[in-house]
């Protein structure tokens, strides 16, 4: 008998709080540390929480698009992610409640092995359909955007 994995899991994570930036994370038996650069107050430790929601979208992009390269029989190689984002920062500053503060998300994956463009937009396409972070961002009404391309 085959053993199925479970669809819904609850995962943990715990935080200690520092300072009024620095935020020390631990997931499993890993540490993550997210803080805010020296000219907004912060210790400079890690990125902030808003470059830690792009970071994530970053490892998500990275682990689903291997992930549906090895379903679909493609090499794509070892991969180069590059993001920029635009945040609406009147929330965050407390000037105003703004429902979607980040505007857009661009990531830009860059293959090294050796997959065809056609390939690579296959695999973009499968990406795009299962990266939860991906879908959180968009769920939200950020407009995001991923360009694959080769090396």
């Amino acid at each position: 008998m085959a053993i199925r994995p479970k669809t819904v899991v609850t995962t943990r994570l715990s935080a200690d709080c520092p300072s009024h930036s620095r935020t020390d994370v631990t997931a499993r038996d890993t540490r993550l540390v997210i803080d805010e650069p020296v000219e907004r107050g912060g210790t400079n430790a890690g990125p902030s929480p808003t470059e830690t929601a792009v970071a994530a979208l970053i490892g998500c992009t990275n682990t689903i698009g291997h992930k549906c390269a090895k379903a679909l029989g493609v090499d794509i190689g070892h991969l180069h992610i590059d993001a920029e984002f635009e945040l609406d920062r009147r929330g965050v500053l407390l000037q105003e409640e703004i429902e979607r503060p980040f505007r857009a998300v661009r990531l830009t994956v860059t293959a090294d092995g050796p997959a065809g463009e056609a390939d690579l937009a296959r695999v973009a396409a499968e990406t795009e359909k299962y990266c939860a972070v991906s879908k959180l961002f968009k769920n939200a009404g950020a407009e995001v955007s991923v360009t694959w391309r080769k090396a």
